[in-house]
């Protein structure tokens, strides 16, 4: 992800836990969709919705403490949608050694006032 962004960090507390101590995979996936949903409405300048989550993969594993580094990065852009990978990065509570520990991809549209998807804002345009 060369253009990913940092858009949130939370810590993982024993009540993200699962049953076998590790931390869940629902909470990791509940973050990563708080990340891409910071990004999505920066981009898209309102009001974003997720309406779709797929490939998600969790190849590293978290302790309670650990923190959790979110980066995102919109990958596709549509008319009034916009498609976002996200990678989850766990860091030792003690020390610095990293590992990826989640990754997925998020599809937002955007929203206007009306409660109506709109166009996305590209650059500098106003809508």
């Amino acid at each position: 992800m060369p253009d990913r962004q940092l858009t949130i960090r939370a810590t993982a507390m024993p009540t993200d836990l699962n049953p076998y101590g590790g931390v869940f995979g629902g909470w990791l996936m509940a973050q990563m969709a708080l990340g891409a949903g910071s990004l999505a409405s920066r981009v898209g300048q309102g009001k974003a919705v997720v309406v779709h989550a797929t490939d998600f993969t969790f190849p590293g594993a978290m302790q309670v403490g650990d923190e959790l580094s979110v980066y995102a990065e919109v990958i596709a852009t549509g008319r009034t949608s916009m498609t976002i990978q996200v990678e989850g990065i766990g860091r030792e509570r003690n020390g610095e050694a990293i590992v990826k520990v989640s990754e997925g991809t998020f599809k937002f549209v955007v929203i206007g006032d009306d409660g109506r998807p709109r166009a996305v804002k590209q650059t500098g345009e106003m809508v």
